[in-house]
């Protein structure tokens, strides 16, 4: 029996509500068990620099913790006039694999910029972002895509992401944060709808772990997609 209660392949209660912030192009809260993130989309008509006469868009990303989503209060990374480096390897994560389903030919010389806020913390906030994001990302895309602005559309498959970990010899589903802090090894996987691997983090804490458990866990991560890329849909107009 995990510490949540859950079966070994339960995600945590998911939700996704879209329409606020009422002026980005295109926005999500997503809530996984006590983790909510607002995914916020914003579009410019116009490509970073080195984009610029490509023919070719781009898609990033920013994220960020309230200073009381966690049990302490985390000092604001603006008054110390830098970010983390945690912040930055997490925000470079929602980038890329948000960007692994976006023909950037079809976006053409325009940029969407994808931030990502944690408003409580109960562990994995940059899973729930990358799978709020590309519902916030597709908002977006559907606007260009309806008012006719660019041919096609830029969107080629969804995206989303789950964590995974091996507690007590056992692959756990979305792990929170009183299993996430007690496993033995944990990992975030992100898939694509067509069920291809994006990429995959794992580490191991204290010991380490065979080719085995590395399969195990990608299994467990892809049999639990099905329910996350749904709420997608179903968050869509």
């Amino acid at each position: 029996m995990r510490p949540s209660g859950r079966r070994l392949d339960e995600l945590r209660p998911l939700a996704i509500t879209t329409g606020m912030p009422k002026h980005a192009e295109g926005a999500c809260l997503i809530r996984l068990g006590d983790t909510p993130v607002l995914c916020t989309a914003t579009l410019e008509d116009r490509p970073p620099p080195f984009r610029r006469n490509t023919g070719l868009g781009w898609v990033t990303a920013e994220y960020g913790m309230l200073p009381r989503a966690t049990t302490t209060r985390n000092r604001r990374e603006a008054a110390s006039g830098r970010q983390a480096g945690r912040t930055m390897e997490i925000q470079r994560l929602i980038g890329r694999a948000l960007r692994a389903a976006v023909d950037m030919a079809a976006l053409g010389e325009r940029q969407i910029t994808v931030d990502c806020d944690v408003l409580q913390a109960d562990g994995g906030t940059r899973c729930a972002a990358i799978t709020g994001g590309w519902v916030a990302l597709r908002l977006a895309t559907l606007r260009l895509v309806r008012a006719g602005t660019i041919a096609s559309d830029p969107l080629t498959d969804q995206v989303a992401a789950v964590s995974c970990g091996l507690y007590g010899g056992q692959p756990l589903l979305d792990l929170d944060y009183a299993e996430d802090s007690e496993a033995a090894v944990d990992g975030n996987f992100v898939l694509t709808g067509r069920g291809r691997l994006v990429e995959v983090q794992m580490s191991a804490e204290g010991a380490t772990f065979a080719r085995d458990d590395l399969d195990r866990l990608i299994d467990r991560a892809r049999d639990g997609m099905a329910p996350l890329f749904a709420a997608q849909k179903a968050a869509l107009p």
